[in-house]
């Protein structure tokens, strides 16, 4: 049986292995020829994606800034690839690869499935640059993606600002998966017997305002006055980002005994084993945010925004909190609930692994994306078999 060629299109390269390493085993288990293209990839990703069976490729992309010029020169890059492999079908995620991979698609005249995994900083900011840039990133997703076969969402809000924005076509159909899924082996389940008078609070993140940082460091300041034996962990390191919180700041609350700073760590699972709660108090327009996905996997109960993305993964007061976003009252008192309840962290971990063992085992997620995906090389679809 001939294989069919898929080609999975990034904007980062480690994001290849670390949130679709799984969906790429499934694709190659599924007789399925699997190309991963990204820009920039160096070679232990390279090899890494070769060790999953996949063959790496490199494009043309620009991360920031919009330029005309690049904009059309990482387009005929991706079409260059999609002709001399002959691609059958192409898998784009984030904003830029969505939108560049739809119209090579479109040129060359095979279906894309494409995957809007949030929106980020264009969709959650209210400054001028934002709007301007939600303005424009409207206007390329309303071009690019009404050819698409499937257009797949990770909640519900996102499709439905789609929706009211007239960024689909009358025709599109769509699919809704809970997120990119979470290996349940890799992120195997601890009993939090919770012995210890010491209360560990984790916060693992992008050091960027959107994400919360700040609120969750005052919180920390606060609550270490009231809870001296309380520790509030950070993993994790500030960015390019214009709104990145400065390390001056992280390294300052780290001096005083305040929280305890690990910068990036590759072995997050161990700190999140030896950590009590989860804390992502973010107002970034997120897909399903992954670190939640590992806490939960992990046992952990969460404390999190009601917001897009991050609210799908809180059954409210079972497995977690949500608070209000940008609110530091709100999400201090969610800690404190905590701090005074220690019993609590059990019970409510214990719903966390539920949750992710119904809901968001990779799985699960793989196999609706490989049911959509094999929809979508046929002629004809309806939408109620898409949305998941």
């Amino acid at each position: 049986m001939t294989k069919k060629r898929i080609l999975l299109v990034g904007s980062a390269a480690r994001s290849l292995i670390h949130f679709r390493g799984d969906f790429i085993k499934s694709l190659h288990a599924s007789n399925y020829a699997v190309y991963a293209a990204a820009p920039n990839m160096e070679i232990e990703v390279q090899e890494g994606l070769k060790n999953l069976g996949a063959i790496p490729l490199t494009f043309s992309l620009s991360r920031t800034g919009l330029n005309p010029f690049k904009d059309i020169k990482s387009i005929m890059s991706l079409k260059q690839i999609v002709d001399k492999y002959n691609i059958d079908i192409i898998f784009p995620y984030t904003i830029k690869p969505t939108i560049y991979s739809s119209v090579a698609g479109r040129w060359a005249k095979i279906p894309v499935v494409s995957l809007i995994t949030g929106l980020g900083f264009t969709f959650s900011g209210n400054s001028k640059k934002a709007l301007m840039l939600q303005k424009l990133t409207k206007k390329m997703y309303r071009f690019a993606l009404r050819k698409n076969k499937v257009v797949i969402f990770q909640n519900r809000d996102d499709l439905r600002l789609f929706v009211e924005n007239k960024l689909l076509s009358n025709t599109q159909k769509t699919a809704i998966v809970s997120g990119s899924g979470v290996n349940l082996g890799k992120y195997p389940y601890r009993e939090n017997a919770n012995d210890s008078e010491v209360i560990r609070f984790i916060m693992v993140a992008r050091l960027i305002e959107e994400k919360g940082i700040s609120l969750y460091l005052q919180a920390a300041e606060n609550l270490k006055k009231l809870f001296p034996k309380a520790e509030f962990h950070v993993i994790g390191s500030p960015d390019r980002s214009p709104s990145a919180i400065k390390l001056e700041e992280i390294q300052e609350l780290a001096d005083k005994n305040i929280i305890v700073y690990h910068g990036n760590q590759k072995n997050v699972p161990k700190y999140l084993s030896n950590s009590d709660i989860f804390v992502l108090p973010s107002f970034y327009r997120e897909g399903i945010p992954r670190s939640i996905l590992e806490a939960l996997s992990i046992g952990m109960p969460i404390i999190t925004t009601d917001s897009p993305g991050c609210r799908e993964t809180i059954k409210e007061n079972t497995n977690g909190i949500l608070i209000t976003p940008k609110s530091q009252k709100s999400l201090q008192n969610a800690m404190q609930f905590f701090l005074e309840n220690p019993a609590k962290i059990k019970e409510y971990g214990m719903e966390s692994r539920k949750y992710a063992e119904e809901r968001f085992n990779v799985d699960i997620i793989n196999a609706d994306l490989l049911h959509i995906i094999n929809r979508s090389l046929e002629k004809e679809l309806t939408n109620l078999d898409l949305i998941l």
